[in-house]
């Protein structure tokens, strides 16, 4: 991506409503006085304070009654107003970088029909003369309806001078033109690679390019330099911040992400708290060495783990399926990795005591990864807490057996509501039960932690504890819920946002909730969380993001 971008001497700047604090002195106690305070412990009962004393370190010292006494040797008061205060949410599961350059390239995620989506590239391409390549990101057939995957003809009677490439929604297809294809060398005598499809039509491709097909272009694509990352950080913060999230597992970090996220904390512009488990077992061994790293920079940045693919998505019919889908019979989805390669490179990751998180969406998906689950811990014993990223479509029958093994389900709430229509046309009626089986799964013992895979969907958690109560959409469709019984109660989905999300990264004794001895990371909000009906929730707006007792963002 280098060259597409001008004037990065902002990278670091300050950003519109984002405030920029320089390092303060040290100081004796902060009250924050006033607030309809409220937080979940970690058995998830709700505590309710009217102020809260935080320390000079930036962490919770005393949360205080109305009738308790405050402190008077304090250097810092801040009157709430009455306004409901909440701890910061911790997204389980998002991609950072990915994030940040998503919202500084072409998003398409906007667009409702293919004709709407060629017109703004079109637009962008024309606005953007300069740059090498066209990059972007958020397409998705189902939502324009299509009934097939876009094509390259279709892009090269848009752009042709150049090439472009463009990412799906759930960032496991991309949509490219010719010139992409002729500048990765891609033809027809091409061959699909293990864990990936190039899409062919009368033996030629169409375009389009399925999970490690399009690792294909890598090599072809200018990576983006690091001023660049830099901004893309940037932006990721900001955005972030303004929809209160305070931290974040970073789901597949590489060594440029890696080398960006220090270059902030060492320049004290790390904003957000961010644990990360590195892009497959190269990248874990070039960041961590030896194992994960400590936490740096008084808990903003931590190496936990490696990410790791089992494989791919239900949209692109990537994901592994017990039984062929219902819309495309002679399919059965994608093995990134054979049984042996993902025990191998989980044992690989074990033996040096990374946390292992492993993307699993299809039924058949899921049941490896538990079965490689419960053959590692014969070997590797203790507090493992592996994790599977997404876990959409579970077998009902393999539902006991993520508690069973201590496996924590991460997953994503908006997911079921994007994807609810897809998912009934991927698997048929019959196959729907133990997808998106939220409450069953807790109902088992298992351990949830929520997301929301940003930037696939926003990173706005409000619209994901909406869902998670209702499993509606933002329309209220279907009404009533899809598949109801598996809605959670408000402090349920609340929890999984918060200590869930914390506990699924080892960092609940010091994130999660505000508690004594936890950083001060918290919101004002424009509503009372408990009292909001699941619509108002949906639409609760932050006021005010603070970190470690310090306001990082006010909403103008």
């Amino acid at each position: 991506m280098a060259g597409w971008l001008k004037n990065c001497s902002t990278a670091l700047g300050v950003i519109a409503g984002t405030v920029l604090l320089a390092p303060a002195a040290a100081h004796a106690d902060s009250l924050i006085e006033n607030v309809n305070g409220m937080t979940l412990d970690s058995d998830g009962k709700i505590i309710r304070f009217a102020a809260m004393v935080v320390d000079d370190e930036g962490k919770v010292k005393q949360l205080l009654d109305r009738k308790d006494k405050r402190p008077r040797d304090v250097d810092f008061q801040f009157d709430g107003k009455g306004q409901t205060l909440i701890p910061g949410f911790f997204d389980a599961h998002g991609h950072v970088m990915g994030m940040g350059f998503g919202a500084l390239t072409l998003d398409l995620s906007d667009t409702r029909s293919l004709e709407e989506a060629l017109a703004k590239i079109a637009r962008y391409a024309a606005d953007n003369p300069n740059r090498q390549w066209i990059i972007g990101n958020g397409w998705n057939q189902e939502v324009w309806g299509l009934g097939r995957f876009p094509t390259a003809a279709e892009l090269d009677a848009t752009v042709s001078d150049r090439p472009v490439f463009l990412s799906r929604v759930d960032g496991h297809a991309a949509w490219v033109n010719g010139a992409a294809m002729k500048a990765a060398g891609i033809s027809a005598s091409s061959k699909s690679p293990s864990g990936g499809t190039i899409e062919k039509a009368g033996g030629n491709p169409t375009g389009i390019f399925v999970d490690t097909a399009m690792d294909l272009f890598g090599n072809a694509i200018p990576a983006p330099r690091p001023v660049e990352n830099d901004l893309a950080l940037g932006k990721a913060q900001d955005i972030l911040l303004a929809n209160g999230v305070t931290s974040i597992a970073d789901m597949g970090t590489t060594m440029q992400d890696w080398q960006s996220f220090r270059r902030a904390g060492d320049a004290g512009q790390l904003k957000i708290r961010i644990v990360s488990y590195a892009a497959g077992i190269d990248n874990m061994i070039a960041i961590g060495g030896p194992g994960p790293s400590p936490w740096l920079y008084d808990d903003h940045l931590k190496l936990a783990g490696v990410k790791l693919y089992m494989d791919g998505a239900l949209g692109s019919r990537g994901a592994l399926l017990k039984a062929p889908y219902a819309d495309r019979p002679k399919e059965s989805g994608l093995a990134m990795l054979t049984s042996a390669q993902l025990k191998n490179k989980m044992s690989r990751a074990a033996m040096d005591g990374f946390q292992i998180a492993v993307h699993a969406i299809g039924d058949k998906g899921n049941d490896e990864v538990l079965s490689a689950i419960e053959e590692m811990q014969a070997t590797y014993k203790g507090d493992r807490r592996w994790r599977i990223e997404h876990a959409q479509i579970v077998d009902p029958s393999d539902i006991s057996r993520f508690a069973a093994s201590g496996t924590i389900a991460s997953m994503q709430p908006v997911h079921q509501t994007s994807d609810r229509l897809m998912a009934e046309a991927r698997l048929g009626p019959d196959r729907l039960h133990g997808a998106y089986a939220w409450q069953s799964l807790l109902a088992s013992g298992a351990r949830l932690a929520f997301g929301t895979d940003v930037p696939v969907e926003s990173s706005d958690p409000f619209a994901g504890l909406g869902a998670a109560m209702t499993r509606e959409d933002a329309t209220g469709q279907p009404f009533g819920g899809w598949m109801p019984e598996e809605r959670l109660s408000r402090e349920q989905a609340w929890q999984a946002y918060t200590n869930g999300a914390a506990y699924a990264a080892f960092a609940e004794d010091r994130l999660g909730s505000l508690e004594v001895g936890k950083r001060a990371d918290f919101l004002i909000i424009d509503q009372d969380i408990l009292l909001a009906t699941p619509a108002q929730v949906r639409n609760m707006r932050v006021l005010q993001t603070w970190i470690a007792g310090k306001p990082a963002f006010v909403r103008k």
